[in-house]
């Protein structure tokens, strides 16, 4: 074996700081041929584990297509030491977390958990890894539940669009295939299949295994020896996918179906990802669609055209796609598509400017630094390097973001985004929209506008001098309470950006009229403020390396934003006047006023958010949480920007908190907010919110049922439940680990046992003025009724028995697991801390959080369960399928 510390060069994420994200990694070849990949982090007193095999969609001859994926779901299903289910429980008990995800060029599975749970978690997962039994009983049983998946996917008008448009790009090659499988194929799928492709994929020399996290580098080398030493050499079978040929041509497709709105993908094919041209069109992708003032949100976007939108340069192995994916309306489809062309016209002939390929450059630096903070995320991308190539990678190709200029951006774009070899599809609902054919595809990228417009001039906001913060430390918490605003600040290592937010309560609900008015005041206030109109805004903050968010939530509203350290003070200005003086013009809150509204009709596609808006419309009627926080299209049409004007006047009047987590240091960082911030006029602390009234079933359940023609039915119940504040929220929270997830009593009942869906979820959903008791499936419709009798029966069975002694263990030990491992990032402790002094019981819940589930009894849960699992008081959401939503090619 041969061990090695990585040698990095010094890789700035800004000026000040010059950390190379592979800093500190050993990498060790086994004699077998296996890759360990070890690097200590201790910002988190958490571990993660990422096995990455070499083998994934790309590698399926057609007659195996998507075995890549059952076999990920087999990885689960036990092993000669573990039975079925095992491998989850015994994750949970350590207080870990376990998940997989199947790509085109590979297959990875991770863990994470406390990191005194490392022997576990290394001894499960490499016993997962090399002695699968892939039983030929729970093979057929899990097949039913992957074709429940796939129906799913048939159900998401995204996938179905992005996918469509890899069929009509390429001919040959492999990412032209409906990559989950369809059920005709994916029922033939033998157990002889399954192990074939196991043994001849699944071998030492085809396997990275890195590990993240509070370790000691030397320790965990001798315990990943000790688990995957053994594991006998193996050569791996290649199977290549036929190569693409070169092609020039323009070619679109239009499909329809029983869809609320539509999608639009547009794309070219690239490079793969060690290609020089590659990192040159990330940042192409990026001016493009990163932050709001990319030029396509400032294109479509702000101006109503759409209601999102996005490009991504997409490289996995061999090959790369560039697209630009967005929803709309229907009748927005040849102005969204000329818009476009047009800035990809820009882009190829003229590039961006100097200005705006550093926002560019400084947000993709920062996104970065947001999906390597957490261990998993930092595991994945060590592996990802690695199996491309070799770890280092990582540092090189963020090495190589910093040194392209305007040319050679431009130039990358112009050998790839040709107007002659572009392709497109739209998904429209039935009945509406133009039909999108090559030769207007064809015009629309061949004659476009052809202007370059000037970035918005920087502004720079200048901080007030640093005033005085005299603060009280509570749960590593700094409270400084200022005479106009509370400032919470927490220090947190790991990467060196910042999250901050200002946020207030919802002192009362959006009246039943104007539901969504609170949404729509936070979103049009980010379109202009004080001097800065919306491009202005953008810029200010994505120079600064984040993106400015307004958040509307059921008890709060607020706006915040992830920056680089160093721009705190900066950051924080901004976040002010956006609060204390937004324009909320006339025009500005029209425009996002029509956005909120197709929005608010596109949640008709979602087959999980829509059953759950029926399901506590039921549950909590005309009002308050019964009512979705963006509004319906019918109340959000009645709103005025006299009104939006009117709400923000009432919202100055409520005391804000200010929470800042971060690379920053507590008391330096509250001695400069104090002077951001210390102006404030004095403002009392907000009453504590009412209790909302549980309006759902009384005598006979709630149940609005919506039928459309999806491949499946979902179902959304709601119960009664604890509130936040609620002294049974802890009770409610063990019910939920002990009912849900995989090694979850009703997972493995429902979905384990009887194959009825793909998705079984259990949890409880705890806000300041209510609670509830949620469950949610989506089955087959012809199971509809099993499935719903099926949850019936689980949700007595905690009424009649208590919990066993391990069940208990395991899911007590898995919440005060995840306690620790949901810190890991910024901006989740941001949100810990924010829930707890809004709607919680102050500061002191963020001591050892674990600590209120540890006294939870069997009897707790069962008392609980008695109190709030009655049948006749539940709100049902469903949404009823016909089994029949394939979409039609126009």
């Amino acid at each position: 074996m041969n061990a090695t510390t990585v040698s990095a060069s010094r890789l700035p994420l800004t000026g000040h700081h010059s950390r190379p994200w592979t800093e500190g990694v050993v990498r060790e070849v086994l004699p077998n041929g296996l890759t360990l990949l070890v690097q200590p982090d201790n910002s988190a007193p958490v571990v993660s584990v990422v096995t990455h095999v070499k083998a994934g969609f790309f590698d399926e001859p057609d007659r195996w297509a998507g075995i890549s994926h059952v076999l990920e779901h087999m990885f689960f299903k036990g092993t000669a030491r573990r039975g079925v289910g095992a491998i989850a429980r015994e994750t949970k008990a350590a207080g870990g977390y376990l998940n997989a995800g199947t790509g085109y060029d590979h297959t990875s599975y991770f863990t994470v958990l406390p990191a005194s749970s490392l022997a576990a978690a290394l001894d499960i997962q490499s016993d997962a890894l090399r002695n699968s039994v892939i039983d030929a009983g729970e093979l057929a049983r899990e097949l039913q539940v992957i074709i429940q998946e796939a129906k799913r996917k048939r159900d998401t008008p995204g996938a179905v669009a992005h996918e469509t448009l890899h069929e009509l790009m390429f001919d040959r090659h492999r990412i032209r295939r409906w990559r989950i499988g369809y059920e005709e194929q994916l029922a033939q799928l033998t157990r002889d299949d399954l192990w074939s492709y196991y043994h001849s994929r699944y071998v030492p020399e085809r396997t990275i295994v890195a590990i993240t996290g509070a370790i000691n580098s030397e320790e965990a080398l001798e315990l990943a020896r000790a688990a995957y030493g053994e594991w006998p050499v193996a050569p791996g079978a290649v199977d290549l996918s036929p190569e693409e040929p070169l092609r020039r041509e323009v070619r679109a497709r239009t499909l329809r179906g029983d869809v609320a709105h539509a999608e639009l993908v547009v794309g070219w094919r690239t490079v793969e990802p060690l290609h020089e041209d590659a990192p040159a069109l990330d940042l192409a992708a990026a001016v493009l669609g990163l932050g709001r003032g990319s030029w396509l949100y400032r294109g479509l976007r702000e101006t109503g055209i759409v209601t999102s939108i996005s490009a991504y340069n997409y490289a996995p192995t061999e090959l790369g796609v560039f697209s630009i994916g967005a929803d709309l309306a229907p009748e927005k489809l040849t102005p969204a598509l000329e818009r476009i062309a047009e800035s990809v016209s820009r882009l190829t002939l003229l590039g961006p400017s100097v200005d705006e390929l550093e926002r560019a450059r400084t947000l993709l630096r920062a996104r970065w630094g947001k999906q390597l903070e957490p261990m998993e995320g930092k595991g994945s991308a060590l592996a990802a390097a690695e199996a491309l190539e070799h770890v280092s990678f990582l540092d090189r190709e963020y090495e190589a973001l910093g040194r392209l200029t305007v040319d050679q951006v431009r130039a990358a774009a112009a050998r790839y985004l040709q107007p002659d070899n572009v392709a497109a599809v739209a998904y429209v609902p039935e009945g509406q929209g133009h039909e999108l054919t090559a030769p207007l595809l064809e015009r629309a990228f061949a004659v476009t506008a052809l202007r370059r417009e000037t970035p918005p001039p920087e502004v720079r906001r200048t901080p007030r001098p640093a005033g005085k913060a005299d603060g009280r430390w509570e749960a590593e918490v700094l409270h400084t309470a200022l005479p106009g605003a509370d400032l919470l600040v927490r220090r947190k290592t790991g990467v060196p950006l910042v999250t901050v937010g200002i946020y207030v309560p919802r002192v009362e609900p959006d009246l039943p009229a104007q539901a969504g008015l609170g949404a729509l005041v936070v979103r049009s206030s980010v379109r202009a403020a004080g001097n800065l109109d919306a491009g202005g805004l953008a810029f200010a903050f994505e120079r600064l390396g984040g993106t400015l968010s307004p958040t509307a939530a059921s008890d709060w509203v607020g706006f915040a934003t992830t920056v680089i350290a160093e721009n705190l003070a900066e950051a924080a200005t901004l976040l002010d006047l956006v609060f204390t003086e937004p324009r909320l013009s006339e025009a500005d809150v029209k425009t996002e006023r029509g956005l909120m509204v197709i929005e608010a009709e596109q949640i008709a596609d979602d087959m999980f958010r829509y059953p759950f808006q029926l399901a506590f419309a039921g549950a909590f009627g005309n009002s308050g949480y019964g009512l979705p926080v963006s509004g319906l299209p019918g109340t959000l049409a009645t709103i005025s920007s006299a009104d939006a004007r009117s709400w923000h006047r009432v919202l100055l009047g409520v005391r804000p908190v200010i929470v800042v987590v971060g690379d920053v240091d507590a008391e330096a960082a509250s001695s400069t907010l104090a002077g951001v911030l210390g102006h404030r006029a004095p403002v009392n602390a907000p009453p504590a919110l009412r209790p909302m009234r549980w309006a759902g079933g009384r005598g006979d359940p709630s149940i609005v049922v919506v039928e459309r023609e999806k491949q499946q039915a979902a179902l959304a119940m709601a119960f009664p439940g604890p509130a936040r504040r609620d002294p049974e929220r802890a009770a409610a929270d063990v019910w939920a680990a002990v009912a849900s997830g995989l090694g979850g009593r009703m997972f493995e009942a429902l979905r384990d046992r009887r194959s009825l869906a793909y998705t079984v979820m259990a949890s409880s959903w705890q806000k300041g003025r209510a609670g509830a008791l949620l469950t949610y499936i989506a089955t087959s419709p012809q199971r509809e009724d099993e499935a719903r009798t099926a949850m019936l029966e689980e949700l007595d069975r905690f009424t009649r028995e208590p919990v066993s002694p391990a069940e208990l263990q395991q899911a007590v030990s898995y919440l005060a697991g995840q306690a620790e491992v949901g810190r890991q990032s910024a901006a989740s402790l941001a949100g810990e801390i924010l829930e707890a002094w809004l709607t919680g019981n102050g500061l002191a819940d963020l001591n050892d959080p674990g600590a209120a589930f540890r006294v939870v009894s069997e009897e707790d849960i069962q008392r609980l369960a008695q109190r709030y699992l009655r049948p006749a008081e539940r709100a049902e959401g469903v949404i009823r399928g016909s089994g029949l939503s394939s979409p039609v090619a126009g």
